[in-house]
């Protein structure tokens, strides 16, 4: 009896140490070395200061910038999670058709154009720091009157777009889509920018 409870022992002193310390230890390493940024949480610097990750969703409700979709827990990761509203639901009918007509009346769209998905829906986790193609390019109006630049401007909003796409991965996993606080971080120094050509 003594000897099966030493051996008992000994197994679970060796595989607290395999699985409970040197696992975590080597597993941490390989990432601190391969993926540095990542593993770190993809934090977002400016000035010496972490302003953001490019993993969770902030809210820009001014009208200057990109805005980002919906969320169901006012972009606070630390709750993170969804409204939980099925298709039947009274209530997501009712933010649908309020966040229809709030995008259409803040982007001085036309009742014939249709509103991306993610602009009406809030993410499964209310931090989703991406929105479509679409949903960048159908503010970039908005953001020219507001941060009264010249039309010209627009067509440098595009390509701003464009330059920040992220593709599917492998090619077919997902759609393109855009970091909404890198779009921000990158249209305030073009802004920056363009007023010193002025």
């Amino acid at each position: 009896m003594k000897k099966v409870i030493l051996q008992s022992l000994s197994i679970f002193f060796v595989m607290t140490l395999l699985t409970g310390v040197m696992y975590p230890l080597v597993i941490t390493l390989i990432g601190q070395v391969i993926f540095p940024i990542q593993s770190n949480g993809s934090l977002i610097v400016k000035g010496g200061r972490v302003i953001g990750s490019e993993l969770i969703g902030q809210n820009f409700a001014d009208s200057i910038y990109f805005h980002p979709r919906p969320s169901a827990i006012n972009y606070n990761p630390m709750p993170s999670g969804a409204s939980n509203l099925g298709l039947s639901s009274a209530l997501l009918k009712e933010q649908i058709n309020t966040r229809i007509s709030g995008f259409r009346k803040n982007n001085m769209l036309s009742d014939s154009v249709a509103i991306p998905s993610e602009m009406l829906f809030a993410s499964g986790s209310g931090v989703d720091p991406h929105i479509s193609i679409e949903a960048a390019k159908l503010q970039i109006n908005r953001i020219v009157k507001s941060r009264n630049l010249n039309t010209d401007r627009s067509k440098l909003l595009y390509n701003l777009v464009g330059s920040l796409t992220e593709y599917p991965q492998f090619g077919v996993l997902g759609n393109q889509v855009v970091n909404v606080l890198s779009l921000n971080l990158k249209l305030d120094e073009e802004s920056k920018r363009w007023k010193t050509q002025n």
